[in-house]
């Protein structure tokens, strides 16, 4: 795996990981009861951004090692995956 292919992985189970985490612990206007006139009662009040971001990102660094060293460690290959038979390792 080269370093982009690695920037790639890691930036991929980031956001995935981000958009587990975003409706966590929540809290609408709605369910604040302050609703702002010309918004959703779905809009967010209390977000918490920063912190499920730090999050995330400690996540995803486990993730990523254990995903890069299946990759690295040649234990899944791409001709595991290819159900079809139609992958370069195939004949």
């Amino acid at each position: 795996m080269g370093i982009t292919s690695a920037f790639v992985l890691f930036a991929v189970i980031w956001f995935m990981v981000f958009l587990v985490a975003i409706p966590i612990r929540l809290q609408t206007q709605g369910d604040v009861g302050e609703v702002v006139p010309g918004t959703h009662a779905s809009s967010p009040e209390v977000h918490n951004l920063k912190k499920k971001a730090w999050i995330t990102t400690g996540v995803s660094v486990v993730l990523w090692i254990i995903i890069a060293g299946i990759i690295l460690s040649g234990w899944i290959t791409i001709d595991d995956l290819d159900i079809f038979g139609r992958g370069s390792g195939s004949s």
